[in-house]
């Protein structure tokens, strides 16, 4: 397996006003906040190494432009309503394998980590982290090499992870569209709004529903969403997980 880079530098030397290399990093953003997207944007602009070619709002937008415009990096936000990032990632890994995806999150529990990692993500920065050290990451994503954020790379599960690829699956499989309808339950859509969301009817709703209950072995969608969230299958930001309820958006 490719070798872990958690170094985080304080700082990078001042970037003077030059053309951009011919083969800089082509890099697609993707978060559903577009402040952050923008913010992203003008700070990886001052860096001619790097080219933002593109920007999506959810998982499902960066599939199809990262088809379209087939990027080096992907910058890729987990929580995001409809396709969250992770599966979004697994996605992308499973049909563009040369580019390199890089999780970019508020969330740094093991498990979620795990589940990025395993999805085919090349590296997970948690988004408290210095600006310096995420243009470390992109270039070290970009290089084929994975790259943790220096408090994530110390936790057990996830060095278990990177030492053993034969690891056991977090949790059960399912399929890419039972983890939509899963992530639709968990934003409160009803069986008939998740129906016109996915072009489906109610009957294929409910028979989803029926599979993943079946496969993850829970009764209820309190259970069952709890569950999802616990092992990373789906994210649901809540206030006190962005901070507004509690000290801080990261759990250790």
């Amino acid at each position: 397996m490719s070798d872990t880079v958690p170094a985080r530098p304080d700082a990078l030397p001042p970037v003077t006003a030059r053309r951009r290399p011919a083969l800089s990093i082509r890099v697609l953003l993707v978060d559903d906040h577009a402040i952050l997207r923008d913010t992203l944007r003008l700070l990886l602009s001052a860096h001619p190494e790097v080219e933002v070619v593109g920007e999506a709002q959810d998982g499902r937008q960066a599939v199809d432009l990262a088809e379209q415009l087939k990027p080096d990096v992907v910058l890729m936000d987990t929580a995001m309503p409809g396709l969250n990032g992770i599966e979004a990632t697994a996605l992308i890994h499973k049909r563009l394998p040369r580019t390199r995806v890089l999780m970019l999150s508020g969330y740094g529990q093991e498990e979620r980590v795990t589940a990025a990692l395993r999805a085919g993500a090349s590296g997970y920065v948690v988004k408290n982290s210095p600006a310096a050290e995420l243009l470390l990451a992109i270039q070290t994503v970009y290089a084929a090499n994975t790259y943790l954020s220096a408090a994530l790379a110390e936790r057990q599960t996830v060095r278990n992870f990177l030492v053993a690829a034969d690891t056991p699956a977090l949790a059960p499989a399912i399929s890419a569209r039972e983890r939509e309808v899963l992530q639709l339950v968990a934003e409160g859509c009803s069986n008939k709004g998740i129906a016109e969301r996915l072009y489906i009817s109610l009957k294929t709703v409910e028979a989803h529903k029926e599979h993943i209950v079946r496969k993850l072995g829970v009764k209820g969608n309190a259970e069952l969403i709890h569950y999802a969230i616990r092992k990373g299958l789906i994210a649901v930001e809540t206030d006190a997980e962005l901070g507004l309820g509690g000290p801080t958006a990261v759990a250790s």
